[in-house]
């Protein structure tokens, strides 16, 4: 059982007593007609075949409250697409597949490349900013989940008790962050235990106190890949194409959304999705590209609110991030040994030098282009840039559904 503990300037809605998915999926079934619900699945075709995208497809069969379920999908040939659509067929919601490299997809980023509009790069967040577009354009649902397809351990209690908060219109809430625990025989979550956490700590003692990094350092886990938003932060929310992007997003409803409508719920007693590399020696890839993304997010965020950060701090900051990162591994492994759980503190030595080295990537990269890569423009630009592009987005995504390579329907 969880702690009852508030910290922090967002509200903690803690996992108490027995789970009861019956009674939260009742209420749903009850607010959902007051607040529709879309669930948004950014997937690679690859996790088709594998058994976490399996077991979440078991699950949501038995969900009842949904309204619809959009699969932002990615690396599909022509012919994956038409499997993918089978595959998908069997949910008994209403399910489309935004098929983001299909032709139809590739030639609205085209026009909207043409406006001088912002669609990001090939990657998880131009699939999520496409699925919350096509949810826009349809106008059934008012609050939009989204969780990932990796997750090994998912039951469908962590769907109801992501979305309540924001589906209950007795809570007020507008944005939900999902956390939980990422424990197995052994401590996981290392990005966030031994980098996010760390470096956002160090941070506010070289600037001091800022809102922002309070914000960030309010939340139990930054990184995980769950949230549930009303409808109107998808439509003003810009998101980040890279790694950065659940940073970038919590910096963006931390624009959007007044502190009293944000909420962080426990939504899993165990949590197990697949684990990235380190990649220790190759900037482009794994945990090492995840730091360098999440880091230059964070800067320019940090940057965005007029705080200056000089070279001189930067580099102090390494120096701070290192000790602070030291100081946490020895009260992880204080933590693992009287839970009885495995250890190793040389390769907990060896991801915070990487995440080091990837500090000083960043680093170098932000002296250079305080700006960087444009973030991806929210739907409020868009609309007004293109008026018809939600019509072009829901007819792209109906056409796709109903094709059928072999010349029937699908």
């Amino acid at each position: 059982m969880a702690d009852f503990f508030q910290n922090g300037v967002v509200t903690v809605l803690h996992r108490l007593g027995p789970p009861n998915v019956e009674r939260l999926e009742n209420e749903l079934i009850r607010y959902g007609e007051i607040n529709p619900i879309a669930l948004v699945l950014p997937s690679l075709y690859s996790e088709l075949e594998r058994p976490a995208l399996q077991r979440i497809m078991k699950e949501l069969a038995q969900v009842r409250y949904l309204n619809e379920i959009v699969v932002a999908l990615g690396h599909a040939s022509a012919l994956e697409f038409r499997r993918a659509k089978e595959f998908f067929k069997v949910l008994p919601q209403r399910v489309r597949l935004v098929w983001v490299d299909g032709p139809n997809i590739q030639e609205i980023l085209k026009t909207l490349t043409g406006q001088a509009i912002d669609v990001g790069l090939p990657g998880k967040g131009q699939s999520c900013w496409l699925a919350f577009g096509y949810v826009l354009s349809r106008g059934q649902s008012n609050v939009i989940a989204l969780h990932d397809c990796d997750i090994v351990s998912y039951q469908r209690d962590y769907l109801a008790r992501l979305c309540y908060p924001v589906t209950n219109p007795n809570l007020g809430y507008e944005f939900c962050k999902g956390y939980y625990s990422r424990v197995t025989d052994r401590l996981h979550g290392r990005v966030t235990r031994l980098f996010i956490t760390p470096m956002v700590r160090s941070l506010e003692r070289l600037v001091g106190p800022q809102p922002l990094l309070t914000f960030l350092d309010s939340f139990r886990y930054p990184l995980a890949g769950e949230f549930a938003m009303v409808r109107d932060l998808a439509w003003i929310n810009r998101i980040p194409g890279d790694w950065g992007l659940e940073v970038g997003v919590l910096a963006e409803v931390y624009r959007n959304c007044a502190l009293r409508r944000i909420c962080q719920a426990d939504i899993a007693d165990a949590y197990e999705h697949k684990h990235q590399g380190l990649s220790a020696d190759n900037p482009e890839g794994g945990l090492l590209k995840m730091c360098v993304d999440i880091t230059k997010s964070l800067f320019r965020n940090l940057a965005s609110e007029g705080i200056v950060l000089p070279e001189s701090l930067l580099k102090t900051l390494r120096a701070t991030y290192l000790q602070t990162a030291q100081e946490a591994i020895r009260r992880y492994e204080d933590d693992a040994a009287i839970n009885g759980l495995q250890f190793d503190r040389h390769q907990e030595r060896t991801a915070v030098e990487t995440f080091l080295k990837g500090l000083k990537l960043a680093t170098e990269v932000f002296l250079t282009d305080p700006l960087g890569v444009p973030m991806i423009s929210n739907w409020s630009r868009v609309a007004h840039a293109v008026p018809d592009i939600f019509h072009r987005l829901r007819d792209a995504v109906e056409q796709d559904h109903e094709w059928d390579p072999t010349g029937g329907k699908g």
